[in-house]
């Protein structure tokens, strides 16, 4: 069988491996950015703020700094896509399977399907950003020219 440009295989160890590696990665880097915050609040990262839905809000300092550690650990998660995922065409499907996955960690935590608007509102918005800034970062690479002839070049 001749070989072909962009050929792959489906390989669900890969997959299952890639998928173990970004929800890991996506608890650390929240682990990371709420402790990073928490310093700003003088709060320490808890799992209320990872899986309770009514911790997010506007309303508290707490609810507030847990919204923007969930939008930075989105951004920082971006970048797990491009080192770990590699492909544009399946950022979406990561992305999306990371935080199904992250939805029924809440609903098992909580004992109760999240409810509130706001839960709601910011894990769209991460999702959104980090698959569309995942997509971005991962196309620039794929979309990088490939060089032709790797002999030095002579000046004739």
């Amino acid at each position: 069988m001749a070989a072909q440009f962009r050929s792959y295989v489906w390989d669900p160890a890969l997959i299952v491996s890639q998928m173990v590696l970004l929800q890991a990665g996506y608890y650390s880097s929240l682990g990371l950015w709420l402790a990073l915050l928490g310093t700003l609040g003088s709060t320490g990262p808890s799992l209320q703020q990872v899986f309770s839905d009514e911790i997010l809000g506007f309303s508290t300092p707490t609810g507030r700094l847990s919204m923007m550690a969930f939008v930075l650990n989105a951004l920082t998660c971006a970048l797990g896509l491009l080192y770990f995922i590699r492909r544009g065409k399946q950022c979406l499907d990561f992305t999306v399977t990371v935080h199904f996955f992250h939805l029924l960690g809440c609903w098992i935590y909580n004992s109760h399907f999240p409810s509130t608007l706001t839960w709601w509102l910011v894990h769209i918005v991460c999702t959104a950003l980090m698959a569309a800034i995942g997509e971005y970062l991962c196309m620039r690479i794929e979309l990088r020219e490939i060089p032709l002839n790797s002999a030095p070049k002579s000046n004739v």
